[in-house]
């Protein structure tokens, strides 16, 4: 019913710059949260960088100054550049979307596939 579509991922040298992109789609009443976690191997999954409706934003301080989410809300698409790219950046990428599909309904959590992001020289 609810799909997240992602891309941009690749494979990039250090330094480099990458932007991905996340879109929702299906029946979406509304949006309350857009968020990218990260999961490199072997290690736990964490919280990128968060973006609500109403626009505020918080990042993990390992990309604070370096990453910049962003949304559109009337396409439900959130992206998140990516600038001055380091090896700890490798990871698969993930693109949550918390929102309802009417405006009676609970909220709930929907993930993307993830995209590998490899940051090598």
């Amino acid at each position: 019913q609810v799909q997240l579509v992602e891309s941009g991922g690749g494979l990039v040298q250090p330094g480099g710059s990458l932007r991905l992109s996340c879109a929702a789609s299906g029946r979406i009443f509304n949006v309350n949260a857009m968020v990218w976690y990260r999961q490199a191997p072997e290690k736990e999954r964490e919280l990128v960088a968060a973006i609500t409706s109403g626009g505020s934003t918080n990042y993990a301080d390992s990309v604070k100054d370096r990453f910049t989410i962003s949304r559109d809300n009337a396409k439900n698409t959130v992206y998140l550049q990516m600038n001055s790219l380091k090896p700890e950046d490798t990871a698969v990428y993930y693109c949550n979307a918390d929102l309802r599909s009417n405006r009676f309904g609970g909220w709930n959590n929907y993930w993307g596939q993830g995209t590998q992001v490899t940051v090598s020289s």
